[in-house]
């Protein structure tokens, strides 16, 4: 709810504040989050918080209607055209530039779709080098080290993610290497011993973006899209990437991804091709032919 306490506070206090709230001011509040640079999902989501308080202050009789009717949100790109995806070679280019002790933070994100916090809150209990599973424990919050916390994951985010062997053969040389053997160690600390967070892993990823090339509009949490993309393209299905994912319902996987998804032409088309290819290939066809 701390979006809805931003816009109640950005009001002069006049002895109940939530009663001085105009709806200008709230359409001012969205406009002013816009011009902060936040994605306009993010901005979607917060003004959904600040409509559920004033709802809430509605049914508790505190004020007779909500100034957050009829705000308008600002509008979201279309996600074929806002989502930004790594290509094989640039996500090789990438793992080169990383240091060494951050290039398996990369890699989680990458080839598990693990989330930045997710990444940050790894242990080594959480890794079955034997079965090739990542549990996905906890999550680390916080943009800065004073601010640094570890919590649950999202709601419905616990899950375990089936992983390449490559991808344990290298954690488990990072472990080797960085001296880890207790269950609960953290995976990946900074030289100063800190946990990653979202400033610090930030911070990394730029420098590898930088070094490798990278367009700047790609963020780490690009690799999380671009291994969404590659289950979609080796035809995983909607509750398979959805679980991968840790999306709490299939419908949020394919608000986000569904234009990955082969379309309906596609498939009509693919399908007519893989018919026609048996009838016209078929031996028996080509011997009567051959016989006429």
């Amino acid at each position: 709810m701390e979006a809805a306490t931003t816009a109640v506070e950005s009001v002069p206090w006049t002895g109940n504040p939530i009663r001085a709230v105009k709806p200008s001011e709230v359409q001012a509040w969205v406009a002013a989050e816009v011009k902060r640079g936040l994605a306009a999902t993010t901005i979607r989501t917060r003004l959904n918080y600040v409509q559920m308080a004033f709802r809430a202050a509605v049914l508790d009789k505190v004020i007779a209607s909500s100034p957050a009717v009829g705000v308008k949100p600002p509008r979201v790109r279309r996600a074929e055209a806002a989502m930004q995806l790594l290509t094989a070679e640039q996500v090789r280019a990438a793992l080169g530039a990383a240091e060494p002790g951050f290039r398996p933070f990369v890699a989680v994100c990458v080839f598990a779709g693990l989330r930045l916090g997710e990444a940050a809150g790894l242990q080594l209990r959480d890794v079955d080098f034997l079965r090739r599973t990542i549990s996905v424990a906890r999550q680390v919050q916080g943009g800065t080290a004073s601010t640094t916390t570890i919590e649950a994951p999202k709601y419905g985010s616990e899950r375990i993610v089936y992983v390449p062997v490559g991808l344990t053969d290298m954690l488990a040389a990072h472990v080797r290497a960085r001296g880890i053997d207790q269950p609960e160690e953290h995976l990946f600390r900074r030289p100063t011993g800190e946990l990653y967070n979202r400033g610090s892993a930030g911070a990394q990823w730029r420098l590898i973006r930088r070094d490798a090339r990278l367009p700047d509009k790609m963020t780490l949490h690009t690799l999380r899209h671009t291994y969404a993309s590659n289950l979609i393209a080796e035809k995983c299905d909607v509750v398979t990437v959805q679980r991968a994912l840790g999306h709490t319902q299939p419908s949020i996987t394919l608000n986000v991804y569904s234009h990955l998804w082969p379309s309906a032409e596609d498939k009509t088309r693919a399908a007519a091709k893989t018919f026609m290819t048996a009838v016209l290939d078929s031996p028996a066809d080509s011997v009567r032919t051959s016989e006429a």
